[in-house]
């Protein structure tokens, strides 16, 4: 797997996640205080996301770390 398509995944995985709980991008950026830019660049794969921002989005949706990550 590449970087870009891991990248992508990741992404995916916290869209799939977010609107399962119901929310919008911006209500998952504001639960993990960052903008709605920044969430939308993570979800389509544009940025690298560090291991302390996937922690906070986990601990946002309320699943383990080990589930955006796990394919």
């Amino acid at each position: 797997m590449t970087k870009e398509q891991l990248k992508k995944k990741i992404g995916q995985r916290i869209v799939e996640l977010r609107t399962k709980k119901g929310w919008s991008q911006s209500d998952l950026a504001r639960a993990c205080n960052k903008d709605r830019q920044a969430m939308e660049k993570l979800e389509n794969g544009k940025v690298n996301p560090t291991l302390y921002s996937l922690l906070e989005i986990s601990k946002a949706l309320e699943v383990p770390l080990k589930k955006l990550v796990d394919f």
